[in-house]
């Protein structure tokens, strides 16, 4: 989740708002629908209505969303803009969008689901010949020399400071990639395309492919640069190329777990995973580098990824194995007695007071029980908003 502030930056950017509003501008009639998926502010359906969407849906899963209603009642939107606080994956509506717009990205488009809410988004949502905003990303890889951005992202782990050796600590740093900005004299290759995201036939959410240059120059090549170039739509398009004017997204820098000294006619090869496992993306990258000098060599071979990248303790991890029983602690029982008495008869205060009476010795007063009832209600209770436009797009 944004802060406000985070919301106020992307806003700032007027690469991507520009760029995004010609889009809309290119699209949208008189007569259209609009679905704004993950609007926070709803700053893309306030702009949908000022090109004149008859209605435009905006959906947002987070309690930004109220933000966003307030900001529409005071530009005069109220009327025009359908609020619905949920998952899109979750919402059906009383009619199909004509128009699909979104920016769920992170750094780069792999971003959580971001993918599979497009895919179901398309199928479900959107009117047979309907458009998507953006049309597609396009990913592109190279080899950087980037010394300063390598050391900054391993800090103080690169030397073994005060005569202690930080060797654990650093192995999980080299298995992460970190958000960077890098110039296009640094890049020590030309670019290759590494993946293609056309959301109107997109039908994976995982990608992979393997990479391999041939260096002219010799350099020191500290990792592997990855950034986007978008078409909105038709000729409206946006890129944070090493290129291109920087913008709110950056691109993602992929270490090597040391620094390659290379020749010109070198070989550098880096296979580059991305699979959605849960939440979250797990990004591997092998790489080679060999040289052609006397004779052909191996000067380097990495072996990289983020399921390594997250410090998890050996107790940590039984309890991840599918051979694992698992039993509530304390915490878990507290919450599972909650959870068996959202039950659609009882109040958060009959709740709070029956968590009191089981459990005294764990809340100081009823205030404290209401809060951590309130919480869970928060992150579980159905949303009657939400079920509005389930039942009224049922029936």
């Amino acid at each position: 989740m944004y802060s406000i502030a985070g919301y106020g930056k992307m806003i700032a950017d007027r690469g991507r708002m520009d760029a995004y509003r010609a889009a809309l501008r290119q699209v949208i009639r008189s007569d259209s629908v609009v679905l704004d998926i993950g609007c926070g502010t709803a700053i893309f359906s306030l702009l949908a209505c000022q090109l004149g969407a008859r209605r435009v849906y905006a959906v947002e899963a987070d309690d930004v969303i109220q933000v966003g209603r307030e900001i529409a009642a005071a530009n005069g939107y109220r009327d025009r803009i359908a609020f619905i606080q949920e998952r899109s994956d979750r919402v059906n509506l009383p009619e199909r969008a004509d128009i699909i717009v979104s920016d769920l990205r992170g750094i780069l488009p792999l971003f959580g689901h971001h993918l599979s809410s497009i895919i179901d988004a398309r199928q479900r949502l959107l009117t047979p010949g309907g458009v998507l905003i953006p049309q597609s990303d396009t990913l592109w890889a190279a080899v950087v020399q980037a010394p300063e951005l390598y050391s900054r992202h391993f800090g103080g782990l690169d030397r073994d400071c005060y005569d202690l050796k930080m060797d654990a600590a650093r192995t999980i740093a080299a298995n992460t990639w970190s958000k960077a900005r890098v110039e296009a004299q640094q890049l020590i290759v030309e670019p290759q395309c590494w993946a293609t995201m056309d959301y109107r036939t997109l039908g994976e959410v995982d990608a992979g492919a393997e990479l391999t240059w041939t260096t002219s120059r010799p350099a020191t090549a500290s990792g592997v640069i990855v950034w986007f170039d978008s078409t909105l739509i038709e000729g409206v398009n946006i890129s944070n190329a090493p290129t291109a004017r920087e913008l709110i997204y950056g691109s993602a820098f992929f270490p090597f777990i040391k620094p390659v000294e290379i020749d010109g006619g070198d070989k550098i090869a880096v296979s580059l995973t991305a699979r959605l496992i849960g939440e979250d993306y797990l990004w591997g990258w092998e790489t080679t580098v060999s040289g052609v000098g006397a004779g052909p060599c191996v000067k380097a071979h990495f072996k990289q990824s983020t399921f390594v990248g997250a410090p998890l303790s050996p107790l940590s991890l039984r309890a991840r194995q599918e051979s694992f029983v698992p039993e509530l602690d304390d915490s878990g029982g507290i919450d599972h007695f909650i959870l068996s008495s959202f039950d659609g008869a009882h109040s958060l205060a009959a709740v709070a007071r029956a968590v009191m009476t089981q459990f005294p010795e764990h809340f100081a007063d009823w205030q404290t029980a209401l809060r951590h009832v309130s919480e869970l209600s928060r992150r579980y209770s159905r949303r009657s908003e939400a079920e509005k436009w389930r039942r009224s797009s049922s029936s």
